[in-house]
């Protein structure tokens, strides 16, 4: 067994975190869209997929600067997903959870093949966001992106924090995730509501499937095993908890990559299901999550 050093441990932490922001940003938009609508949304994963595709279009096929194809993406996924939930959920809003929940699968599917259509099996390539070589710190090597990857996720959170806080219609998004019924009585537009959380859910998969395409190639299928860790994050979360999807995300992304440099690679990817099967096992009906809030 190789011999890790203090550079070694430090790169495998600021990897994992960095990974965990990008688990954190899909957790929340699936905390969000299930403590509004009550929906558990599996196709989280594909506005993942559906940002980074976006963006790459918009930077390299029509020429756009980087910067106006990054929020062009994200409003675009945006809209798409507030459409999404007014074709298939808004109809569907008084039938069983279950589904609900074949539903949201049918739509992955649906937009995983549309993808596919549009942009073929071919994987892409985003630029980083900064050029220059990788930080040097205290042994290790870290690359320009991953600061990014951080430094995105912190703006998100504060940026949410704020929206929720201190603005009208985020205060009527938190009164529908209390109690819908309340919230509709009082005079909120609860199906107006669900529509924003949806549209806001697809905006957080945009970001984060924009700020990782640099590290990895863009494809029509990569949103999949995203939205499933994403998924095992919010579980983490008991599905309501934002702080517990925080501390969930960065965790299973730092057992990941510490996984992956001492052990094996192959062996990051069945640790978020262990992790699953670990959570759902401490935490019996009803669900809680790491801050022991109920789902």
């Amino acid at each position: 067994m190789p011999a890790y050093g203090l550079g070694d441990y430090l790169q495998f932490l600021v990897s994992g975190a960095s990974t965990g922001c990008i688990y954190v940003l899909i957790a929340l938009g699936l905390i969000t869209v299930y403590s509004v609508t009550g929906v558990i949304n599996l196709a989280q994963g594909e506005f993942v997929m559906l940002g980074a595709m976006l963006a790459v279009t918009l930077s390299d096929k029509l020429g756009l600067p980087f910067l106006l194809a990054f929020f062009g993406a994200v409003l675009v996924v945006m809209l798409l997903g507030a459409l999404v939930q007014r074709a298939t959920i808004h109809p569907a809003r008084r039938a069983p959870e279950v589904s609900v929940i074949i539903i949201t699968i049918g739509t992955a599917i649906a937009l995983r093949g549309i993808a596919l259509i549009l942009w073929g099996t071919t994987p892409y390539a985003l630029p980083a966001f900064s050029t220059g070589g990788p930080v040097k710190m205290w042994g290790a090597v870290l690359s320009r992106q991953r600061l990014w990857i951080m430094g995105t996720a912190a703006l998100v959170l504060v940026l949410l924090y704020a929206f929720f806080e201190f603005t009208l219609l985020g205060k009527a998004v938190r009164a529908c995730a209390i109690n819908r019924q309340a919230a509709e009585i009082a005079g909120v537009d609860v199906q107006a509501m669900a529509m924003l959380s949806y549209g806001l859910s697809a905006g957080l998969g945009a970001v984060a499937g924009i700020v990782i395409a640099p590290l990895t190639l863009v494809s029509y299928d990569m949103g999949l095993a995203l939205g499933l860790k994403g998924f095992v994050v919010a579980i983490m979360g008991g599905m309501v908890s934002a702080p517990a999807a925080v501390i969930g995300g960065l965790l299973l992304g730092i057992l990941e990559s510490f996984a992956s440099g001492t052990i094996s690679s192959g062996f990051k990817d069945a640790l978020a299901f262990l992790v699953l099967f670990v959570v759902l096992l401490a935490r019996t009906v009803p669900l809680k999550g790491l801050l022991g809030r109920r789902a």
